[in-house]
């Protein structure tokens, strides 16, 4: 099945529109079969982002949504790159970075909303090598921010 309609059957959609960066640098670049996704943050359709500092195990839930939502929208930009998700041969690495406390210790769990997408839309393609790491705080005050690089075929 394609990847969108896999998110879509599970209740999940990308957004139409990919947004623009906030600097100087590209939402993505191709090198080879390569594609390097630069990172997304959870921005809603209004162009507001899920903001917060997570600081405890209650805020995993609103976490794993950011990341889920800030998925969405690397998909979006891997789909203006290359035009089809079905091109996607596997998802290689995935950092995670996490807008957290310094004692906060579940950014695994947070960043599963990232791949927990990834292996909904692409299945065993989905699956990947990955970091999640913890940050004193990310752009426009965002939950997550998400980069990928996918391998793609020709």
């Amino acid at each position: 099945m394609n990847p969108e309609h896999q998110l879509q059957s599970r209740g999940l959609t990308m957004p139409s529109d990919v947004y623009a960066p906030s600097g100087a640098y590209r939402p993505f670049r191709r090198a080879g079969q390569l594609l390097f996704v630069s990172g997304h943050g959870p921005r809603k359709a209004d162009g507001q982002y899920l903001t917060g500092c997570l600081a405890s195990a209650g805020d995993v839930a609103a976490g794993y949504a950011a990341a889920q939502l800030a998925t969405l929208n690397l998909l979006a930009a891997v789909k203006l790159a290359i035009g089809d998700l079905s091109k996607v041969e596997a998802v290689v690495k995935v950092l995670g970075l996490v807008n957290s406390t310094h004692d906060f210790k579940l950014h695994p769990k947070v960043i599963d909303g990232c791949s927990d997408t990834l292996i909904q839309a692409f299945g065993e393609r989905g699956e990947h090598a990955r970091s999640a790491v913890g940050m004193a705080s990310l752009p426009h005050g965002m939950m997550v921010e998400i980069e990928a690089i996918f391998l793609i075929s020709d």
